[in-house]
């Protein structure tokens, strides 16, 4: 494969990883909250408790969400490049592999 369109799929696969530092912000602030929500009212635990898994959930699957486009930039970006390249030359295929 070329280099040039080696080292594009590396860094768009880089750059689809992105969003995973913003899932580990928001784990944070979701039970930072719920520390500041327990401690100004005790009486609300189970109620606190269950939003905070929720808030928990929901950032937890944008995280997936980032690493399945990762993954599919640095899978499936191979497989175009074959496709396109194919036509051109019959030989690219099976170098890359």
């Amino acid at each position: 494969m070329n280099v040039t369109l080696q080292s594009a799929k590396m860094i768009g696969a880089g750059l689809a990883t992105i969003g995973l530092t913003g899932v580990g912000a928001g784990v944070g602030i979701v039970f930072g909250s719920l520390v500041i929500g327990f401690s100004r009212n005790p009486s609300l635990k189970q109620q606190l408790f269950g939003y905070t898994i929720l808030g928990f959930a929901l950032t937890e699957a944008i995280a997936l969400f980032a690493l399945m486009m990762a993954f599919f930039y640095f899978i499936n970006f191979r497989f175009y490049i074959h496709i396109m390249w194919k036509s051109k030359n019959r030989n690219v295929f099976d170098r890359c592999l």
